[in-house]
């Protein structure tokens, strides 16, 4: 459970980056706060920033909608540990993985144009870093100055980069349908593994191997799927 003072700490931190123009922080502020989203680093940076709007940041970061219900949150988690820590344990909510690039636009352009990806953020001119997303899956992007891994070996032993779970195996293959349409280039096209899951690898243009995993329910999809290899 989050320290209190610590976000304050967190807060002000923002607000302080702010006023002193540190670039990356522009694009932080554009992806949490909605009246930024459409808004460049320089207007950003020379708009009017409040304490309260980088409480508002932290909240957000922390899944709620403003200072207040994020203060709010805090004090029933800690009442809730206080009656009953035994039944309280730490949970991991999500997982990004990270790709190493060697174009940051080129690659930011394949997931948006080609896998339906969005733009969460981009930092540095040129930018170095960004982060994109679908649904619940993110993944940050890391340019790099050369592949850390040979391509060779990398295809040779389907050293996977990244796995993305769809809920079902029906769901899967129509990923599996969009992407075909979109051009995609298929390291390994939609087959049945032998645990029942449908996947497919999907090769970025770094020749990062990308899966993508549907599990197959109980009963007749699987079987309706069969025909697809």
């Amino acid at each position: 459970m989050p320290d209190l003072e610590n976000l304050r700490k967190q807060a002000k931190l923002i607000l302080r980056r702010h006023r002193e123009r540190y670039h990356p922080v522009a694009a932080q502020i554009r992806a949490l706060l909605p009246r930024f989203h459409d808004v460049p680093d320089a207007e950003i940076l020379a708009a009017t920033f409040k304490l309260s709007d980088a409480q508002e940041i932290v909240a957000r970061q922390h899944g709620f909608d403003s200072w207040q219900a994020l203060k709010t949150g805090l004090s029933t988690a800690s009442r809730s540990v206080q009656s009953s820590p035994s039944s309280c344990k730490a949970t991991i909510t999500g997982a990004e993985p990270q790709l190493f690039v060697a174009d940051i636009e080129r690659s930011c352009d394949f997931f948006i144009k080609k896998l339906a990806f969005s733009l969460v953020f981009s930092f540095g001119k040129p930018p170095y870093y960004a982060q994109v997303s679908r649904d619940r899956a993110r993944i940050n992007l890391r340019c790099v100055e050369r592949s850390v891994i040979e391509s060779n070996v990398r295809d040779r032993d389907e050293l996977l980069s990244a796995s993305l779970t769809v809920a079902t195996a029906e769901e899967v293959k129509l990923l599996f349908l969009e992407y075909q349409s979109a051009g995609v280039s298929f390291h390994e096209k939609l087959k049945r593994q032998p645990w029942g899951a449908k996947t497919f690898i999907v090769k970025d243009p770094d020749g990062n191997l990308l899966l993508f995993a549907g599990r197959a329910r109980a009963g007749g999809i699987a079987g309706q799927m069969d025909g697809l290899s």
